[in-house]
């Protein structure tokens, strides 16, 4: 398929950016991931059992999985076409290979007391937690670090700060910019701490059928073991025909949680961009504008913030609708599940122009500076907090008369202010050093 004719701008428009995540969550990721399941399962229980040694045949199974391809995938969605059944048609699959491969061991354990969800409710999980660790950690711990590197650049810059759209009290650059650093690490640490999880108990999560054919078997404690050893997942103790999916749900939310504070990050820089706190690298032939000629549009802070609501929204809708389902299992998580990869590929695409975003930025130490030289009403909280320290009184009333004026505050009509004051020369000459560029508290030390 040429990327043109891509219904979804993910394989289209944003397939470079996004493209990663095909390896996990495409049609053959889980088709290859289900058959890895299967093999995997199917060594174990050869060894549980001890019905046959399979050292011998274990590097020939696990090819099955690890030499995979788009004509092994496309074998299976003809077995499909016949078994109107997708994992079945993944162990008819194996089946075939055994033949192809002269393999003696026991066929009818392929798949033995599985249901299809013990099989998809491990895949899934695989396919996140490896996309998990290889793709979204990397370019999330990536953005953070250039934001810190920036941070640590912009640190002794100050800047008007705005409560409310209105000048406020100074603050530093580079310290803003932490605070989006600050924020994310402590989401990324909540995310990490979400397990990666799946179901493994027959038809309604009893192992019914295991027990059944051997009930002398500690399949619990055989499941477990699986799991965890051969999957790398945690074990549901507890579940019906489907997992649970909270630990799933949990991942979505911190997701969305990531997500919300980037959204922040992009609209912060776009106001900064507009109130010429920033400008842009412009690029040979780059057009800004259609119309205007001279536009250097904040384009790819809103690519980004836009492709972060869109993963935001699937993402809520994961967390909401997936640990729901009616008594044992209905199909209703099948269809959502399938689109695991979308929410994430949106993120990737959103972190993609951050990043492309953030490498354009340059900054107008000039304009920063002379909005803080505009700004110098802002000094009133701290000579009124200094004149509050001496007792002197009514020094917010006498604050709030000079800056409520209709005329400007300037750094000639503040000091004329303190000249006024009843107070020593040593706290006037405290109160004349004050300026709207030093009165930074501790925004340069973090």
């Amino acid at each position: 398929m040429n990327t043109l004719e891509a219904i979804s701008p993910i394989d289209g428009r944003y397939r470079g950016k996004a493209e990663k995540l095909a390896a996990y969550f495409s049609e053959s990721a889980l088709i290859r991931n289900r058959v890895r399941v299967e093999i995997e399962y199917y060594i174990a229980l050869l060894k549980e059992l001890a019905i046959a040694d399979t050292k011998a045949d274990e590097q020939n199974l696990r090819s099955i999985y690890q030499d995979w391809s788009l004509e092994s995938a496309q074998r299976v969605k003809d077995i499909e076409k016949v078994t109107n059944h997708d994992v079945k048609a993944v162990e008819y699959f194996i089946k075939e290979r055994f033949d192809a491969m002269n393999c003696t061991l026991p066929r009818e354990l392929v798949h033995f007391g599985l249901t299809s969800q013990d099989i998809n409710n491990t895949s899934f999980p695989v396919m996140l937690k490896d996309a998990h660790t290889e793709v979204m950690r990397p370019a999330i711990e990536e953005l953070v670090e250039k934001l810190q590197s920036l941070a640590e650049e912009w640190r002794n810059i100050p800047m008007l700060a705005h409560t409310h759209g209105q000048p406020a009290s100074p603050t530093a650059l580079g310290k803003e910019l932490m605070v989006f650093v600050y924020r994310l690490r402590q989401q990324i640490a909540s995310l990490e701490a979400v397990p990666h999880s799946g179901k493994f108990g027959g038809a309604t999560g009893n192992l019914n059928a295991h027990y059944i054919a051997y009930p002398d078997h500690n399949w619990e404690a055989f499941a477990e073991r699986f799991m965890r050893e051969s999957l790398g997942l945690e074990r549901q103790r507890l579940t019906t025909q489907i997992e649970n999916y909270d630990h799933l749900a949990a991942y979505m939310d911190a997701m969305r949680r990531i997500n919300t504070i980037l959204i922040d990050l992009c609209r912060d820089i776009w106001t900064y961009i507009s109130m010429n706190y920033f400008r842009q690298k412009i690029k040979a032939g780059e057009v800004g504008s259609s119309a205007m000629p001279h536009k250097v549009n904040p384009i790819d802070f809103e690519n980004a913030e836009g492709n972060l609501g869109i993963a935001d929204a699937l993402y809520t809708h994961f967390a909401m609708k997936l640990p729901i389902s009616r008594m044992q299992r209905d199909l209703t998580d099948s269809t959502v599940i399938r689109n695991l990869g979308v929410p994430l590929a949106h993120t990737l695409v959103a972190i993609s122009s951050l990043m492309k975003g953030l490498g354009k930025l340059l900054l107008s130490e000039d304009r920063l500076y002379q909005d803080l030289e505009d700004n110098w009403a802002v000094t009133a909280e701290a000579i009124q907090t200094v004149l509050r320290s001496v007792d002197y009184p009514n020094p917010y009333e006498a604050l709030k008369q000079l800056t409520r004026t209709n005329e400007k505050v300037t750094a000639e009509t503040m000091s004329a202010f303190i000249d006024t004051l009843e107070v020593s020369d040593d706290v006037k000459k405290r109160l004349h050093a004050i300026t709207p560029h030093n009165y930074l508290g501790n925004a340069v030390r973090w």
